[in-house]
């Protein structure tokens, strides 16, 4: 993943993340999800970040990618 090529969207928990990711696939956009957490954990170290994950997608997708993110807010912040 070439760093200029992708951009972070969201970071938060895998609950948000997985909420996201789906509505992001559902509109063709494949998001790469990053989990430090998990990568330490299986590399064998503890981790104080586990659950926190970060969303990141290619930029050609960013504008539609950043709409999608914030009705996923505005939906989940409606509903609580």
């Amino acid at each position: 993943m070439n760093a200029s090529e992708y951009s972070k969207i969201y970071d938060g928990n895998f609950v948000i993340i997985t909420r996201i990711k789906s509505e992001l696939e559902n509109n063709g956009i494949i998001p790469i999800i990053k989990d430090e957490g998990e990568s330490q954990r299986l590399a064998g170290y503890g981790s104080l970040n586990q659950g926190f994950q970060e969303i990141y997608v290619h930029n050609d997708e960013l504008d539609k990618a950043l709409a999608i993110v914030e009705v996923v807010k505005a939906e989940m912040e409606a509903s609580s």
